[in-house]
């Protein structure tokens, strides 16, 4: 399973983990960050409930709107 947000599609970032020695930059190797997510049972305007998996941002700002009736 991906680790995406349901609602808004944020995904697994990557970069580079920059280790500093003194004043020069030593090494650089791979690191991932990963969204937080949850899964979260949502009963929609129809009254269908669905299992989702979203991150916490989205589900703050889902609490707060009117497309979803009730998080459960």
């Amino acid at each position: 399973m991906a680790a995406r947000c349901e609602i808004s599609g944020k995904g697994v970032q990557v970069g580079h983990k920059i280790s500093m020695t003194r004043s020069k930059v030593s090494r650089r190797t791979k690191r991932t960050w990963k969204p937080n997510l949850k899964k979260v049972r949502v009963m929609d305007a129809n009254g269908s409930i669905k299992t989702m998996k979203i991150c916490v941002k989205e589900l703050r700002n889902l609490k707060k709107s009117k497309e979803y009736t009730r998080v459960i």
